[in-house]
């Protein structure tokens, strides 16, 4: 019989091609049952959506008695209790002054953040960020700065996009050491200011708090909070992408919480929803009140089902303290990880992370990202029961993106499998 890989490539393009030729027939908790009959430990977590493991049972149990209510009746016609429901809880959870739009996925919600910026500032001009990513439609493709394959074929992309660098320690852009700098990261406006657009031409700046395909490179809080003056005091919009730092990744529901730094527009989608498709635009009340019917919009947003599941989603969250479990759970996967790097100094560059946002910088006996590497140890990670994913511009970090329900065990497991892969190198 054939598998599923060999299936799929018979009826889908190369533009398909997943992250493995894995074929799953089951998943439950932190794990995932392939049709070859193996038990994988999931440190992917569907790209950082299944934050409560894999097919929570009170999620399900959610989505089935909506199903008994109704599938779908559209947002843009009627209002239904879900829906109201889940907008006043995000609300509530994020200070009370902010009202919130639902799309589908995370390039919906930032292509949505630029047009409410645009439209309420009158502004053409948008700043982002290098080494970032933000989507792949046409207008998330103009702003995401991380890989060309991205954009190759496909301009002319949206106009008015100027670029700035992020503040990675690691290897900072402009030279400095960590710790030893002027926050040069923030001086470089000064001259995109004076040499490219003129800040009053600026609609929006948009940042991850953390960046996340980009290479898990958390920034210095100082960092964020400079960017906060520079759109006070020119009336930019900050926007922060939260599709994958949101929903707990941090430590905090969202990560503008963990830095203390509150933007005016955030996009929240992945995890939102324990899997269901779900997305949220949220912004400050003053700017949401003057983006009127027919601006934007959408025929799925907010559907009944998916705001049941991020309802759970969010009790379960509460309930069962997992914010306060990420931070423990963090810091011990934190701890594990910088034993590893102790051992393997020569190929280990960075291990950096907040919550269970956790990544390791494979590098050359030069200090150069190492790519290759990273791919191999994903890969043998993979054949001895281990699921992870790459990211970085250059593809040399390895992420663990554990559920916030992880145990020590789990984390264990996953720590002693990468021990063996890299000892066996």
């Amino acid at each position: 019989m054939k598998s599923m890989y060999e299936r799929a490539t018979k009826v889908m393009p190369p533009v398909a091609n997943r992250a493995t030729t894995l074929g799953v027939i089951n998943s439950e908790d932190y794990y995932l049952y392939t049709e070859d009959g193996r038990k994988i430990l999931d440190f992917a977590s569907g790209v950082a959506v299944n934050n409560l493991g894999n097919k929570n049972k009170k999620v399900v149990e959610a989505v089935k008695e909506q199903l008994n209510t109704m599938i779908h009746v559209g947002h843009n016609v009627v209002y239904y209790e879900s829906y109201v429901a889940l907008a006043e809880k995000l609300v509530e959870l994020t200070g009370g002054d902010t009202m919130v739009y639902f799309s589908n996925s995370g390039a919906e919600v930032n292509e949505g953040a630029l047009k409410l910026a645009k439209y309420i500032t009158g502004r053409p001009g948008i700043i982002s960020f290098k080494n970032s990513f933000h989507g792949r439609t046409i207008g998330c493709c103009s702003i995401t700065g991380s890989s060309s394959a991205y954009r190759k074929y496909y301009e002319p992309l949206m106009p008015g996009v100027y670029w700035a660098d992020y503040a990675n320690c690691y290897r900072c852009p402009f030279g400095k050491e960590k710790c030893h700098c002027n926050m040069e990261c923030l001086k470089q406006f000064d001259s995109i200011f004076h040499k490219l657009i003129d800040p009053a031409c600026i609609a929006a700046m948009i940042v991850e708090p953390v960046q996340g395909e980009g290479g898990y490179i958390v920034p210095p809080k100082e960092f964020l909070q400079g960017l906060r003056r520079i759109c006070d005091k020119h009336g930019i919009l900050l926007i922060y992408d939260e599709i994958q730092t949101g929903i707990g990744r941090t430590g905090e529901l969202f990560a503008y919480q963990t830095f203390d730094v509150k933007p005016d527009i955030l996009t929240s989608a992945k995890a939102l929803s324990g899997g269901i498709p779900l997305a949220a635009l949220i912004a400050k009340k003053e700017f949401m009140r003057k983006w009127p019917a027919g601006a934007h919009g959408g025929t799925f947003g907010g559907n009944p089902l998916a705001c049941a599941a991020a309802l759970k989603t969010l009790e379960i969250i509460e309930e069962e303290n997992l914010l306060d479990n990420c931070k423990t759970m963090g810091k011990y996967l934190m701890e594990s990880l910088y034993s590893l790097q102790e051992k393997y100094t020569d190929i280990i560059g960075e291990v950096r992370g907040i919550g269970l946002m956790c990544g390791i910088e494979f590098v050359d006996e030069q200090g150069n990202p190492d790519g290759e590497l990273a791919s191999y140890i994903k890969k043998k990670a993979l054949e001895e029961g281990l699921l992870l994913l790459t990211c970085g511009s250059d593809h040399n970090v390895v992420r663990f993106i554990a559920p916030l329900t992880v145990t020590e065990k789990e984390i264990d497991q996953a720590v002693l499998i990468i021990d063996k892969v890299i000892a066996e190198k």
